[in-house]
């Protein structure tokens, strides 16, 4: 387990295999309770390749020292990034 914000990472390896490749994380709050956002992509087995782009965003707390994940939520494509930051601009509008 990460000790700090920094360390936390979607990179899982299997076999060998970087099976999930983080490209990116922006930290988006830190302190007990950490909100990160990451873009990353899947190892596809069958075509031998990384397949598109994909977010989530995590949520850790941190206890006796380590963050544990307590909540994730995954952002499947473009488009439906597209439509999330659309609404969000929406409503942050001044």
């Amino acid at each position: 387990m990460a000790e700090t914000v920094d360390e936390l990472t979607v990179t899982y390896e299997d076999g060998g295999i970087e099976t999930v490749k983080e490209l990116d994380k922006r930290v988006l709050s830190k302190g007990a309770w950490a909100t990160v956002i990451y873009r990353y992509q899947d190892w596809d087995r069958k075509k031998e390749a990384y397949g598109p782009d994909k977010y989530t965003i995590r949520r850790y707390q941190k206890r006796n020292g380590e963050y544990q994940q307590k909540s994730k939520f995954n952002i499947s494509s473009k488009d439906q990034a597209k439509s999330i930051i659309g609404a969000l601009q929406e409503w942050t509008e001044d």
